[in-house]
């Protein structure tokens, strides 16, 4: 299959719809997932064009590996977590449902589940808060 530039995606990169960014560099940004599973749920995704993992120039995936990496850290400290939880999902039998190349990262606290990813959006002002969290940590 191929990339389809209009993904959700693909229109945050364009600017045309808004998100609570954390990051962003020449190659890559980080914001926060609408539709958390955690507090402080980030997705980190390439500016180049890449459906998933599957057809990701390696370069684009050494570029985008290292700020997942530097994500990770920065919300392990900003919500006091005991680790991290990274996902990532290629096709629809692996559960992709946005075709563009995209790492969730998770902050796990020891005994709280994940909240279901259910189609429910955050409130903006909790996302926006812990937007600033993880820039404040980074």
């Amino acid at each position: 299959m191929s990339y389809d530039s209009n993904n959700i995606f693909a229109k945050i990169l364009r600017g045309e719809i808004p998100a609570h960014r954390v990051y962003e560099d020449e190659h890559t940004i980080a914001f926060m997932d609408v539709m958390p599973q955690a507090d402080g749920h980030t997705l980190v995704i390439p500016k180049t064009p890449s459906r998933n993992i599957l057809d990701a120039d390696p370069e684009t995936l050494a570029r985008l590996i290292a700020v997942v990496q530097k994500i990770a850290v920065a919300a392990k400290k900003a919500f006091e977590a005991d680790g991290v939880t990274v996902i990532q999902f290629n096709e629809p039998a692996a559960g992709q449902t946005v075709y563009h190349l995209h790492f969730h990262v998770i902050p796990r606290v020891e005994g709280l589940p994940l909240k279901p990813h259910s189609g429910t959006m955050e409130d903006q002002g909790v996302l926006a808060a812990n937007a600033q969290k993880l820039r404040d940590a980074l």
